[in-house]
Parts: C-alpha cells; sequence; structure tokens
C-alpha cells in the first residue's frame, strides 16, 4: 500500500480537512488500541496513518499562514 498523495488533501475544503483530521486522530486511537490488546496485524498501517496526520495538519497550518498574512498584508495597505 503506497502513501497518501499530498495532492489529494490539497484539494479538501476547509469542512472536509477537519473532518478527515478527527478522522484519523480517531483511527489512531484505535489502532493503539489494538495493538495495546495484541488484536493489531498490520503494523505498518500506523506509518501511513501518521503520515496521512502529517499532511493533514501540514495543509491546514499552511491555509491558517496563508489566511494570517492576507490579512496583516490588507491591514498595512490601509
Amino acid at each position: 500500500m503506497a502513501l497518501p498523495k499530498i495532492e489529494e488533501v490539497r484539494q479538501l475544503s476547509d469542512e472536509e480537512l477537519a473532518e478527515e483530521i478527527i478522522a484519523t486522530k480517531r483511527k489512531l486511537f484505535d489502532l493503539r488500541f489494538q495493538q495495546a490488546t495484541r488484536q493489531l496485524e498490520s503494523t505498518h498501517e500506523f506509518k501511513h496513518t501518521r503520515h496521512r496526520m502529517a499532511q493533514l495538519l501540514t495543509i491546514e497550518r499552511e491555509r491558517q499562514l496563508n489566511i494570517n498574512q492576507s490579512s496583516s498584508t490588507s491591514a498595512e495597505e490601509a
């Protein structure tokens, strides 16, 4: 299974991005729970899920910085 591509994340809307972050956090919790109870068979899912979470949080932060930069630029012009 290949790692998810960041271009897929960039195409999400802000609401979809927030929902995806929540779903990924839940999946990580479930994976940790399965690992603790020794029910986890595919340990590579940790890597993929953590990678996906990093992508989601990176895009969320990029969007926050873009909003802040555009608002500070317009405030300086006024």
